[in-house]
């Protein structure tokens, strides 16, 4: 699995150190041993794990600008896990309102060490946090005019929604509320994931 995520990295141009591969690798395999009892994601195959999780959330990583990130939604921690190991010098609150997801992201937490990442059981709706955020990050979670209403009460002034979507939302930018504005919008190309995959990068009108 440790040459199969190399294979990916260097086709996805990501450079990610050796020690933190080798996290990531220990994480599919926590999430492929919990995933038999908790029903964490509905890929299987570990290998699979590696293209569809692991690679697909880091390819967001040239994109990223900040030092405090939330990811909302984030399921058993995707992509906020594999963002957070590849990056320990930023700080990542990881939300759900699942308690078995909570409970396997600060496991993964434990196991390998992570101390950058802070995994909050919630509705977004109801987090308040004490410090704002520079990046709102989601992957697979909601349409963007919902996402921005459950999330306006999180970035900091300056701060910046990064959507991961698949194809191009052409009609979810058309219905974005006038509040907002989209920065850019950039093509994503995940090395053996045969699907469109977008990061739509938006900020509020100053």
């Amino acid at each position: 699995m440790q040459q199969k995520l190399t294979q990916l990295l260097d086709a996805a141009h990501l450079d990610i150190a050796a020690s933190q591969q080798q996290q990531l690798v220990r994480l599919v395999e926590l999430l492929n041993k919990w995933n038999k009892a908790y029903n964490l994601t509905s890929v299987r195959d570990p290998m699979q794990m590696v293209s569809r999780h692991i690679v697909d959330s880091l390819v967001v990583l040239p994109y990223l600008s900040g030092q405090r990130f939330i990811d909302v939604g984030t399921g058993p921690g995707l992509p906020g896990l594999p963002l957070a190991i590849a990056q320990p010098d930023k700080e990542f609150v990881l939300l759900d309102s699942l308690g078995k997801r909570i409970r396997f992201i600060r496991q993964v937490c434990h196991e390998l060490g992570l101390k950058n990442v802070n995994a909050v059981q919630s509705r977004v709706e109801d987090y308040q946090p004490e410090t704002k955020f520079d990046g709102v990050i989601s992957r697979a979670f909601a349409s963007l005019s919902d996402m921005l209403t459950w999330c306006q009460h999180l970035p900091q002034p300056q701060g910046h929604y990064f959507a991961l979507k698949g194809q191009y939302p052409e009609a979810e930018i058309a219905a974005l509320p006038t509040a907002f504005k989209v920065e850019d919008v950039f093509a994503l190309d995940v090395p053996e994931v045969d699907a469109e995959r977008h990061l739509v990068i938006i900020s509020t009108r100053g």
